[in-house]
């Protein structure tokens, strides 16, 4: 389960990523929870946070990743975890001084959305340059269960900490949590890392990628179903929060209660992931059918304390699809390709976002939180069973280990069944 801490370049980001996502969830709960009380509750205002967040990855996330492939992506990282430090100390100053209106934290929402245009796809591309191919898939869940586990602790100290000192002193906490993953970069032995040869730059290298994932029918059909798993799903700490503070009328640390639920099905999803050898289609297909079934029966509990036990499944279920996407993806293409085709895989995986949010808030508002998350779940539900019959019916595509090479490929049956 834990194979890959054995590289040491690897233990020093997955520590630093420990220390650096309990800040960042810690910034997500405050955020979400300043911009409520801002706003008076809006669901309209927190999905527009959300939106303005993930936007410049809907737009810019294609360039991201081209720049990606053509750099050093230890250095670029160094760059991007410094700013996103810069920009949680702005954040944190505006809040704590008592100044901090709505379109403040909407500001620093886009400017954080911008450096992680190239942030993400670096990261994600990272992960195989210290491991290898071979354990990519135990990084890949492991560096899921990181970001879980940050999960976990985040929310609920957020939560007791805006109870107590306010939403300011948490962003200068995250900001003050960049140190361990700069530290980790720094510390790293540049002679140990697989480094991808850069891609020349050149023209039409984004449109070269389009073309890649184009000719690929089974990524075409994951996506297709991503962008719909996600235009609900991304948004489901905005629908924690709506639930916890509009339908169960409780207060900021029952939201971090109920956000660590979540994040605690998740990590138990991630770890359960980095047993897996290999990503396996049927893994991501099921993963994201019990996440919608999951948000459904979510939705339709009746108290507080029911609610929060329903997100422990809807965790699970939701770390099952991701890790197996995520790795589906990465083993699947070639190296020079990695970056690109990961933009593409993160502009719809982050870039449903600024859609989904607003609609997710906009549901909420006129029907009540309860139906937002019903209706995402159920759309998620006949979404993933539409995908599943078109791959195994109409393309006959099903992914399998490949016994020679270190990554998944594809087979097309003669029998569609």
């Amino acid at each position: 389960m834990f194979r890959s801490l054995a590289v040491r370049n690897y233990r020093l980001f997955a520590t630093g990523q420990v220390v650096s996502n309990t800040g960042t969830w810690m910034q997500r709960i405050a955020q979400d929870w300043l911009v409520l009380q801002l706003s008076g509750g809006s669901g309209t205002a927190l999905g527009l946070t959300t939106a303005l967040q993930f936007l410049p990855m809907l737009f810019l996330g294609l360039w991201g990743g081209t720049l990606v492939d053509r750099m050093n992506k230890r250095r670029l990282l160094i760059t991007t975890q410094a700013a996103m430090g810069v920009l949680a100390l702005g954040l944190g100053v505006v809040a704590t001084t008592g100044a901090a209106e709505v379109w403040h934290v909407y500001v620093f929402a886009l400017a954080l959305g911008l450096v992680t245009v190239v942030d993400n796809p670096a990261r994600q591309t990272f992960v195989v340059e210290m491991v290898g191919a071979r354990d990519l898939p135990n990084a890949v869940a492991l560096n899921s269960a990181s970001f879980q586990l940050g999960r976990v602790a985040g929310p609920a100290v957020a939560g007791l900490l805006i109870a107590v000192v306010g939403s300011g002193p948490v962003f200068l906490l995250n900001a003050a949590s960049f140190l361990g993953v700069l530290t980790g970069l720094w510390m790293m032995r540049p002679a140990e890392l697989n480094v991808t040869e850069p891609t020349p730059r050149g023209r039409g290298q984004t449109r070269e990628g389009l073309r890649y994932v184009g000719g690929r029918p089974d990524l075409v059909l994951l996506l297709i179903m991503t962008v719909f798993v996600q235009l609900f799903g991304s948004s489901g700490q905005n629908q924690i929060a709506l639930m916890t503070n509009n339908v169960f009328q409780a207060g900021a640390a029952a939201f971090g209660v109920a956000a660590a639920a979540l994040a605690v099905g998740a990590l138990s999803g991630a770890l359960l992931a980095a047993r897996r050898e290999r990503p396996r289609l049927r893994t991501v297909l099921i993963g994201a059918l019990a996440f919608g079934a999951a948000q459904i029966a979510a939705a339709l509990m009746p108290g507080y304390v029911p609610f929060v036990v329903a997100l422990l499944p809807m965790g699970v279920a939701f770390m099952t699809f991701t890790t197996a996407l995520n790795t589906t993806f990465q083993l699947s293409v070639e190296p020079g390709m990695r970056g690109r085709v990961m933009s593409i895989y993160m502009l719809v995986f982050l870039g449903m976002a600024p859609i989904g949010a607003p609609l997710v808030g906009f549901l909420a508002d006129a029907f009540g939180p309860r139906a937002g998350l019903g209706i995402g779940g159920a759309v998620t539900v006949v979404v993933v069973l539409a995908i599943a019959a078109l791959l195994a019916r109409r393309l006959g595509v099903r992914v399998r280990p490949c016994a020679r090479r270190p990554y998944v490929e594809v087979v097309r049956t003669a029998d569609p069944a």
